[in-house]
């Protein structure tokens, strides 16, 4: 069988885990495992994250996997639903729903008499990003009819932060959505990863992590180590044969590296389909037996390269990790211009995975 493979340790996934209990011990946390768990797998992740007081979904499907396999928390689609029939479901199955523009209010309305029950809401504000959500000034009116409506079991307030990972930080869109809500007494849910971790003001009664659940930095230029995270995903394979390349000699496909001395380089069983990014350049952090090296030239479908030039015994079958305890994900994100976030979810279904922890 090949090599490569994906790791998850789901003891990382519960350290990370409190770690945001810690950070928010006030707060309800609805882990966010959109994109299967962010790569991770959505089954394979969730018993690391069974204490969590709910999850956050993308896909009606994902919520119902979670209730087909038993957790019993409170589930978010966080785009809300795309028609009616999958309201019905979502009623039935005791699945909330954010609501987040008109269509979706009047769909709720014209179906409220029909529900196998009433569902649970969470009303979303666009405070400023201008993705999803009512602007201010028509989110009183949307509050109300959701009040009106005979289909709404409870409601929830929410928004989502454009700059919690920079400079900029949340102030400008917490006013906002603080001004647009005064007055009322529904739960709150706003901080996202990052804000959880630097914005301690927007906490308020439900925190969403995503990244940090999975052991990566959502903050730009500040390492997940240094906030205490744990790499969930241990993405590994293995150096299936070993070259020699004297001065002037090249590399792969494109020739994008040149020797300038003899260099010895290990073929790594990994390459863009298995998902490691095609884009990564020469240089890209990769650990070879535990020592941190680099790779060399254009990563191709089913292989890459990298520089054993001063491993002396490394050799066919040594064990290479692209990303994981010695080589954050972030460093490889950060190399080929990207975040962390892609590559994990980036990994391939050909990926052979294994649960530890």
């Amino acid at each position: 069988m090949r090599a490569t493979k994906a790791t998850i340790d789901l003891g990382a996934l519960r350290h990370n885990l409190q770690l945001v209990r810690r950070h928010a011990p006030a707060s309800k946390i609805l882990a966010v495992v959109k994109a299967d768990a962010y790569g991770h797998g959505l089954l394979r992740a969730a018993p690391g994250l069974e204490d969590a007081d709910g999850f956050g979904v993308l896909r009606l499907g994902e919520a119902l996997a979670l209730r087909e396999a038993g957790y019993s928390q409170q589930l978010l689609l966080l785009e809300g639903v795309f028609s009616a029939d999958e309201l019905d479901a979502a009623a039935m199955h005791d699945v909330s729903i954010v609501v987040h523009h008109d269509a979706q209010l009047a769909m709720l309305e014209a179906r409220a008499a029909t529900l196998a029950k009433p569902i649970s809401v969470f009303l979303k504000m666009n405070s400023g990003m201008n993705r999803l959500g009512f602007k201010p000034q028509a989110y009183k009116a949307a509050l109300q009819r959701l009040e009106a409506c005979l289909g709404v079991a409870a409601i929830q307030l929410m928004t989502h932060f454009a700059t919690a990972d920079d400079e900029h930080g949340i102030a400008s869109q917490l006013g906002v959505f603080d001004d647009a809500t005064a007055g009322a007494s529904y739960p709150v849910s706003l901080a996202n990863s990052a804000a959880i971790l630097r914005f301690p003001e927007a906490h308020r009664d439900w925190v969403r992590p995503g990244i940090i659940l999975y052991g990566a930095t959502p903050v730009t230029g500040v390492t997940a180590a240094s906030f205490g995270l744990q790499p969930v995903m241990h993405f590994t394979s293995e150096v299936i044969a070993v070259q020699t390349l004297e001065a002037g000699e090249i590399l792969g496909y494109g020739a994008r590296f040149t020797a300038t001395q003899t260099t010895r380089v290990a073929i790594v069983a990994c390459g863009y389909a298995d998902g490691y990014p095609r884009h990564a350049p020469n240089g890209t952090p990769i650990a070879v037996d535990g020592q941190l090296t680099q790779t060399l030239g254009r990563v191709s479908m089913d292989m890459l390269v990298a520089d054993i030039t001063y491993l002396p015994n490394a050799g066919v079958g040594s064990v290479v990790e692209l990303w994981g305890g010695v080589v954050p994900v972030d460093a490889v994100a950060e190399a080929a211009g990207t975040v962390g976030y892609e590559l994990l979810c980036a990994v391939a279904p050909r990926v052979v995975f294994k649960v530890t922890g």
